[in-house]
């Protein structure tokens, strides 16, 4: 099976183009796939397929094997995918997603894209559709207990679950302790991705980000989404803002007037590959 690795500041996924190839069970091949020891290396398996809906469908699956909804750094890898490796020649392509159909804009520089912009949709801030166990219409600044110390979260989804949490150090944290405690919490029913998130300024916030199902990565885009609304609906930031990753910057607007959110910023190929007998299963 051929695919290529590729990432979205340092958020990595093997990417597979179904319309070729055939994937019996992604949902083991992303578990195999994924072993930075003996597969691949990557966050997860992203499947490139055919839609009657739009240009493309992306299927997502986690390092664990599990399906996500929605990959802001991932989409935007299918997005310069289709367009290098000469499956559209559009600048602007639909691509269906379990969260529904996000609008690419793709900027190419040399024949080749550099940089893409995804209509990633309206933030839904209800709390059952996010979802979170809570009360009242929104979750903003409410607390939560975990190991007996109350944090502040606000939850928002961009398809997939977030929780946002202000600290003043992100770069201290023990993720790895305290992660899998928030996504496990029994407040969250489908399980949740927590950023954790230091102001700077008004335009420009940190954070680090721990993902259901994978970890700690380097980057999450419906994260950033997430942190931009949470940030601009707790007063700190204006409607504009840089969010620093450890991977590096994504820059967010959320444009209030069509309730939409509007993530930018860099996909790149790390290689391509062929898998042999132990990865593909024949």
């Amino acid at each position: 099976m051929k695919f290529t690795k590729m990432q979205g500041l340092g958020n990595d996924y093997v990417y597979v183009n179904c319309l070729k190839e055939r994937v019996e069970n992604p949902s083991e091949m992303a578990v195999r796939i994924s072993n930075r020891n003996f597969g691949v290396g990557s966050d997860g398996l992203i499947l490139i397929k055919p839609s009657d809906r739009a240009d493309f469908e992306m299927e997502m699956y986690n390092a664990d094997g599990s399906r996500s909804e929605m990959c802001g750094n991932g989409i935007r890898c299918v997005g310069k995918y289709v367009y290098d490796y000469g499956l559209t020649d559009q600048t602007q392509v639909a691509v269906d997603t379990l969260a529904g159909i996000k609008y690419l804009e793709l900027t190419v520089e040399e024949g080749r894209v550099s940089e893409v912009q995804v209509d990633m949709g309206s933030p839904i801030l209800v709390p059952e559709q996010i979802p979170v166990l809570a009360e009242g219409s929104r979750v903003v600044d409410e607390p939560i207990l975990i190991d007996g110390r109350e944090y502040r979260m606000t939850a928002v989804s961009m398809g997939n679950p977030h929780t946002v949490i202000y600290v003043d150090d992100v770069k201290g944290l023990d993720l790895e302790a305290i992660g899998p405690k928030f996504e496990m919490h029994e407040r969250f029913p489908n399980r949740v991705n927590t950023e954790f998130v230091r102001v700077l300024d008004r335009k420009t916030v940190e954070m680090r980000v721990w993902e259901r199902g994978t970890g700690e990565t380097l980057a999450c885009g419906t994260g950033a989404c997430a942190v931009a609304v949470s940030s601009i609906l707790n007063g700190f930031t204006e409607s504009e803002v840089t969010i620093k990753l450890l991977g590096g910057d994504l820059r967010i607007r959320w444009d209030r007037e069509e309730n939409k959110v509007y993530m930018t910023g860099p996909a790149e190929v790390v290689f391509d590959g062929e898998t042999g007998p132990g990865l593909d299963g024949r």
